[in-house]
């Protein structure tokens, strides 16, 4: 992998990582036309969502100092009990993670009609969210499961995590401006937890990659998230996801096609 290749990738997934269009179907999409071997494809996928869960800690560092100094006060409080949903959020993932992880990445690398479905299917969710999502009320430890079984079927390429996870939560019923800080944080453990297994298995050492292209990568995918996380929850609070939604429809057309 050459360094233009890893700064057009990396970019690529930090600006999808957020925008509800899947960040995973366009690095499917962008190593195919780039011919990305897909032996390759893991460890640098890795890379770059260690890249995003970065740029998310420093858009939220504010909210996450308060919610651990809440946390650590030891009592049943507001911030103590929105961890306990984020926990709650985690389980399913967690259990996909744990047990069923080569089923999963067994989906990836076979070609681009599955993202070109996958990515329709993100269409339908966030035109349903938009024109059915009532954002009136606060998340729940119900709805907080339900958004995490959410990010559960969001592993397959195509069908954005962020977009599945703020769909849900606006047809649940929860507000604009909570859910999409929701969506964003309660994927920081367990991307963090995969980057730390892959790393403590000597995988980073056994990549064909150069480093320098990792890093590449890297830095793309954390400047261009920076940018991507904070103009994605402008656009959740005045709730017009439908350009999304038309632009999810075109690339999954054209996903199929190709």
């Amino acid at each position: 992998m050459s360094g233009l290749d890893a700064l057009l990738l990396g970019l690529l997934q930090g600006l999808t990582e957020f925008l509800p269009v899947s960040s995973s179907g366009h690095l499917e999409i962008g190593k195919a036309l780039l011919g990305i071997e897909a032996s390759d494809d893991l460890l640098f996928t890795v890379v770059l969502h260690g890249a995003t869960v970065l740029s998310t800690i420093v858009v939220f560092w504010k909210e996450i100092i308060r919610l651990f100094s809440g946390l650590f006060q030891f009592r049943m409080n507001e911030e103590t009990r929105y961890v306990l949903k984020l926990a709650v959020s985690m389980i399913p993932i967690m259990i996909v993670g744990f047990f069923f992880k080569d089923f999963v990445e067994s989906f990836f690398g076979n070609g681009l009609v599955l993202v070109g479905c996958m990515l329709l299917l993100t269409a339908l969710l966030l035109t349903l969210a938009t024109y059915l999502g009532s954002g009136k009320k606060e998340i729940s430890f119900r709805d907080a499961f339900i958004i995490g079984l959410a990010q559960c079927v969001a592993v397959l390429p195509g069908l954005s995590r962020s977009g599945t996870t703020i769909a849900t939560g606006l047809l649940l019923g929860d507000k604009k401006d909570s859910i999409a800080q929701f969506s964003f944080l309660m994927v920081l453990v367990p991307i963090l937890g995969e980057n730390i297994l892959t790393l403590a298995s000597g995988e980073l050492s056994q990549s064909s990659i150069p480093a320098s292209s990792l890093l590449i990568g890297f830095l793309a995918a954390f400047l261009s998230g920076l940018a991507a996380c904070k103009f994605m929850i402008r656009i959740v609070k005045k709730g017009k996801l439908t350009y999304f939604a038309l632009y999810c429809l075109v690339a999954g057309l054209l996903a199929i096609i190709l």
